[in-house]
């Protein structure tokens, strides 16, 4: 069963500029940026929905998203992760915010519109939709969804019966009665003056967990109960935790949707925004084409072979090219519309995807006798063919999970309604600190109802 998340706050779209600076310009000292690729992705309250939907979730948004450009890209933004949205009104054009970096390290950051949401009747359907739901985030960024009066009544209505995760933010509002988790930051809590514990009972709170970046969370569930939760992993020099607060709320909420405790739901969530940051933060999930001006060069060494049985040169080779290694696997046995829709946003969280192919006889010990309808090398040139599509390699094994141990990814993708849980491969991928993420797939296709239409 999937879970079903409702996420309630302020969104924004977030744009990266990335490239290199080599010189600086003559009409002052500042550095010229050569633009090479340009990231956008839902940002706030909208990032949470998506991260939700990306680890399998049904996940609706409740948010104001304006009529203007910045609006309609992320209402596409979240529609490609498959988030639902239940749009508001919003009081002036919707956020914008667009950080200009080079090298990695940002050069400025631009921020367009006021975003902040409009006078509004709450909408009947909201009621049922957040008693339907089995967690709900509250991403206040200080824009004012989270301070509607109505909004509010609603989730202090619901807080006894459904888990209310609230993120909160120095300019918005106090989280309302009976949250099961309040997640502030380190900043965040300095900001607001308070211990966890001072802020649980301030707040009315069951649970209040300061995060603490590298160091893990501190978690308060009462006056003599307050632990220290470190992180399994390290996270290395300059990485980019923009995005790892919504990480952290909503695997949290996802964790006590299933009904764990609060100390297994902050402890999984501490591990799970340790990899997010390890894994590329919030960039990881931008959409990134060439800026139009610059012209790419292979991606991966001359001389590489996009068909190979060996994992160990795919890896080494990739390794020495830099940028995160996405893998993607399966059958792939009649190549379709969901399947490229699959490979093409696999490789937006990366520099290079690596395509696992189960060969002739583990594509016949899962599918039966009558498959596969094409052979492993066929398979294998047409995925190779594809732009998205850097390294094509066959394996026997029913699961990936050897092919893995010796590639390790960055990032594992599946598509489908599997959960983590469902994935044997997702031991190998987090033991050596990769992220798992999941793809929605396209409603009406597959290569088994392909093959039975063809064959009637």
């Amino acid at each position: 069963m999937r879970l079903r998340l409702v996420v309630i706050g302020d969104s924004m779209l977030d744009i990266d500029i990335d490239g290199t600076a080599t010189r600086l310009s003559p009409e002052a000292p500042v550095p010229v940026v050569d633009g090479e690729q340009l990231g956008q992705r839902p940002g706030g309250a909208g990032l949470a929905a998506a991260l939700a939907a990306r680890h399998g979730a049904e996940v609706t948004l409740v948010t104001a998203i304006g009529d203007d450009g910045h609006g309609r890209t992320l209402h596409r933004l979240l529609a490609d992760v498959g988030v639902d949205v239940l749009a508001l009104p919003v009081a002036g054009s919707t956020a914008c915010k667009t950080r200009v970096r080079a090298d990695g390290q940002n050069v400025v950051r631009l921020d367009q519109g006021t975003g902040t949401a409009g006078t509004f009747t709450v909408p009947a359907e909201l009621d049922g939709l957040l008693r339907s739901a089995h967690a709900v985030v509250a991403a206040d960024y200080g824009k004012g969804m989270c301070a509607d009066a109505g909004v509010r009544a609603l989730l202090t209505g619901i807080a006894a019966d459904i888990p209310v995760i609230w993120d909160p933010h120095p300019r918005g509002s106090a989280p309302t009665a009976g949250a099961a988790l309040v997640t502030p930051n380190e900043a965040e809590a300095e900001h607001f003056s308070g211990s966890a514990e001072e802020l649980r009972s301030r707040w009315g709170a069951r649970a209040v967990c300061v995060t603490l970046g590298p160091r893990g969370a501190v978690l308060a569930t009462g006056a003599d109960s307050c632990a220290h939760l470190a992180p399994e992993h390290s996270v290395v020099a300059r990485a980019d935790t923009c995005g790892a607060g919504d990480r952290f709320a909503v695997a949290a909420a996802m964790a006590l949707a299933g009904d764990a405790d609060v100390a297994s739901a902050v402890a999984h969530a501490v591990d799970a925004a340790t990899r997010f940051v390890g894994a590329g933060g919030a960039g990881s999930m931008s959409t990134v084409t060439a800026l139009p001006h610059v012209l790419t060069e292979d991606r991966l060494p001359r001389g590489f072979a996009p068909i190979t049985d060996d994992l160990a040169d795919v890896a080494r080779r990739l390794r020495r090219s830099g940028g995160r290694v996405v893998a993607t696997g399966g059958c792939f046995d009649l190549l379709h519309t969901g399947h490229v829709r699959l490979l093409h946003r696999a490789r937006q969280l990366g520099g290079a995807l690596v395509v696992l192919l189960n060969s002739d006889a583990s594509v016949r010990a899962l599918k039966g006798p009558t498959r596969p309808v094409m052979p492993a090398e066929d398979r294998a040139r047409v995925l190779a063919a594809l732009a998205c599509v850097d390294a094509v390699c066959i394996f026997d094994e029913l699961s990936p999970e050897t092919a893995l141990a010796t590639l390790q990814p960055d990032v594992w993708v599946k598509g489908g309604d599997y959960t983590a849980a469902d994935l044997p491969e997702a031991g190998v991928v987090r033991s050596h600190g990769g992220d798992v993420v999941l793809l929605p797939t396209v409603p009406g296709y597959s290569s088994s109802r392909l093959i039975a239409a063809a064959r009637s």
